[in-house]
């Protein structure tokens, strides 16, 4: 019986002033995995259920997994103050780390599992100065290590930060808020990377890849540990969907010449090219099916897919160009502008490809900034005096949707991340809240890059005194493994499109200065894990390309601008003298009160 499950313990050593330890069924023991991670006073609850016993949940050809991150405020001692005193929607910053989480554990999901899983993870409590985002990482990797679900792991997280030029490992929030470096890393048994997330106040790139390197070596013992924990858990198999050679052969009999005149043709766009891709996959498809074989169409249609990225890939290898004509390093064409509309307190234009990002500036009283809520108030910090937002209409991919609401996860995703990367060049005191708007006109790949470089040039035309351009490139790459995931061959692309970000391994996503990085997100698909000497590869791909592409947007603004516009507001101190300040104030600050509500200042 599932509630007989034996409880296990472990404690781990790191190298940190706390030490992590997990709890294995001891709670939530109907779930298929149930993990508790601690450290100091905070604890993470991460279950983990898979319908794989339902056969109706296994009509799907991707993983639906789901990942739900909460912090309840009664883990931080606190009620919540809307009306109803209880949590409701998920914050932003909930968003953020379960997708982060999601980014962690789904490329080690074995293929051919299909089947419905969730992982919830859920903070009991709260010290304020513990992060329980990187525990909720490892609780994850020890829940699902330790239920019978196919995977690959386990992983390990850590957060490295660095004070005075010193890595720490898992700093507290007192000494994120002095680091240079917020860097958040998830490794695999051989000590590849799963995931990266970091923010930095432009560190150089030697810097940040001895990060890296510290990371992995803080991260194996960890792994150790659980991979103790797993081995103490019974298991049992579960049979997963396999692709059919024989249909594989068929199918790239059948579609292969026309695929190659696809992708080998420059002169195709994104919607010439995925328009041929699809008329391709009805014509094959419809042939497969009128020979009446026993032929699922969900099979029929992963099978296709599977040819399609297959071949793409292998002509990335053949040739020594991509599907646009352009060499493996090579940018698209960028186009820069400034200052596109009057009323505007600053405003750009950035095209790179088919990709095209607005970004504007607006000013506005210090009483605009962000307010976080309940749990972040009481743990950590409260306002932001700058913010970028980041929209992505459906008709920038020529598709019908909603325009309205609250954004996705994938635009906060892809906010935040630009956001991290312009935050350090922006002056730390400022008299006004900044909130950056980028709206996704066009996308072809790397819109949230093309947003840090749209953003950089619109603070520049508003006259914000920024320290240093920035600017951002998606890095790719395909690669030729072995069965065991082992990487035999592989080419790194710069500036990826669409595409080949999802025929590709990874979406390696770098910003920053010429010779520093703001930001970075790593994403791995179709891999198990990246090498550090590919990454390192990568990191001065993205280097090359970021000084190229600055060179550009300096043709377009330099420097910010020192004309200020007729309705950018202004800052003026006024000295009212001792026998007139009761006049001023009025009767119980009624007058200082009306000034407050007209100005928020």
């Amino acid at each position: 019986m599932i509630l007989l499950r034996k409880i296990i313990k472990q404690l781990i050593h790191i190298r940190s002033a706390s030490r992590l330890s997990f709890r294995i069924n001891e709670l939530a023991r109907f779930s298929d995995g149930s993990a508790i991670a601690q450290m100091n006073n905070t604890s993470v609850l991460v279950t983990s259920v898979s319908k794989a016993k339902t056969l109706s949940s296994a009509q799907q050809s991707f993983l639906p997994l789901t990942v739900d991150y909460r912090e309840k405020a009664a883990a931080a001692g606190r009620i919540p103050t809307n009306h109803l005193r209880r949590e409701l929607g998920l914050t932003d910053h909930e968003i953020l780390t379960g997708r982060m989480i999601d980014r962690s554990i789904r490329p080690l999901f074995l293929n051919g599992y299909v089947y419905d899983t969730q992982v919830t993870c859920n903070i009991l409590s709260a010290d304020g100065m513990t992060e329980p985002d990187v525990l909720a990482i490892n609780a994850a990797s020890a829940s699902i290590a330790t239920s019978d679900i196919p995977w690959n792991g386990p992983i390990a997280a850590v957060r490295i930060g660095s004070i005075d030029g010193q890595f720490i490992v898992n700093p507290n929030r007192q000494q994120i808020q002095k680091s240079d470096l917020n860097l958040v890393v998830s490794v695999n048994s051989k000590g590849h990377l799963v995931m990266i997330d970091a923010s930095a106040n432009r560190l150089s790139d030697e810097k940040f890849f001895s990060a890296l390197q510290y990371s992995v070596e803080c991260c194996l013992p960890i792994i150790e540990q659980i991979k103790n924990l797993s081995s103490k858990t019974k298991r049992t198999n579960i049979e997963l969907q396999k692709l059919d050679n024989s249909l594989i052969e068929k199918l790239t009999t059948l579609s292969y010449d026309r695929l190659f005149k696809i992708f080998t043709d420059s002169t195709l766009d994104k919607i010439a090219r995925d328009t041929a891709i699809t008329l391709v996959r009805q014509e094959v498809l419809s042939e497969i099916l009128s020979s009446k074989e026993e032929i699922t169409p969900i099979n029929l249609t992963e099978t296709f897919g599977y040819v399609v990225k297959r071949i793409f890939r292998n002509l990335i290898f053949e040739r020594s160009h991509r599907c646009d004509g352009r060499s493996y390093d090579q940018l698209r064409p960028i186009n820069c502008k400034i200052n596109l509309y009057e009323p505007l307190h600053g405003s750009a234009l950035f095209q790179r490809g088919q990709t095209q990002v607005l970004c504007t500036v607006a000013f506005d009283a210090l009483d605009s900034q962000y307010r976080h809520n309940e749990f972040a108030l009481r743990t950590g910090i409260k306002r932001k005096p700058f913010i970028l937002h980041y929209e992505f209409p459906p008709y920038a991919t020529n598709e019908i949707g909603r325009t309205y609401g609250r954004a996705d996860r994938r635009e906060l995703g892809h906010g935040a991340l630009a956001e991290k990367g312009v935050e350090p060049i922006v002056p730390n005191e400022l008299p006004f809240m900044i909130r950056l708007t980028s709206e996704v006109l066009e996308s072809n790949g790397s819109s949230s890059m093309a947003s840090v470089c749209a953003a950089s040039l619109a603070l520049m035309d508003a006259g914000i005194k920024i320290q240093e351009p920035v600017a951002g490139v998606a890095i790719g790459l395909v690669s030729k493994c072995t069965d065991d995931g082992s990487i035999t061959d592989y080419r790194v692309l710069t500036d990826i499109l669409g595409i080949e970000d999802y025929m590709g391994d990874t979406d390696f996503k770098v910003a920053g200065t010429r010779n520093s990085i703001t930001a970075l997100q790593a994403d791995i698909k179709n891999l198990e894990g990246l090498p550090l000497n590919i990454v390192q590869e990568a990191l001065r791909a993205a280097r090359d390309a970021r000084c190229k592409i600055i060179d550009i947007m300096n043709k377009a603004i330099k420097e910010p601008s020192i004309i200020k516009k007729q309705n950018t507001p202004e800052l003026e101190t006024l000295t009212i003298p001792s026998h007139k300040r009761g006049r001023f104030l009025g009767i119980g600050s009624m007058n200082l009160k009306k000034i407050l509500a007209q100005t928020g200042n």
